[in-house]
């Protein structure tokens, strides 16, 4: 078990299997090549950071002299990371190998800190016939 990710999460979690790699999840309804066979419902990851006094003293300071906000990026990105990750293991403790119609949502939950939602339609898919998805 990858501790890193289970101390992220406020409930327990599977091992790592994966069976939802990244490429297999998209905002659209539907994976090309692909049919779905089995609806398995929403799945979320959830992360809630807060923003630590360093972070926002360096922040201030880039305020002052314009740009994008480095530290602060890095923090959104790495949260949204940590979101979509949860997700994919939402998604594989359910048995789905695809995530379709995923999506981000933010919102702070109190003075500097912000909750990150990543959610889905977990789903069961297979290679249409005559898509080569699998030849080599």
């Amino acid at each position: 078990m990858d501790q890193e990710l289970q101390a992220k999460t406020p409930y327990k979690i599977s091992e790592r299997r994966y069976s939802v790699s990244h490429q297999m999840v998209t905002t659209a309804f539907e994976l090309p090549g692909f049919r779905v066979v089995q609806n398995l419902g929403v799945v979320r990851g959830i992360v809630v950071r807060s923003r630590s006094i360093v972070v926002n003293i360096g922040a201030f300071v880039q305020t002052l002299v314009g740009g994008n906000i480095v530290a602060w990026t890095k923090l959104c990105e790495q949260t949204r990371s940590d979101a979509f990750e949860i997700m994919i293991e939402h998604a594989t403790e359910l048995g789905a190998n695809g995530i379709v119609g995923a999506r981000y949502d933010a919102t702070e939950v109190s003075s500097g800190a912000t909750e990150v939602l990543a959610y889905g339609t977990a789903v069961v898919v297979e290679a249409l016939e005559g898509t080569n998805i699998y030849d080599s």
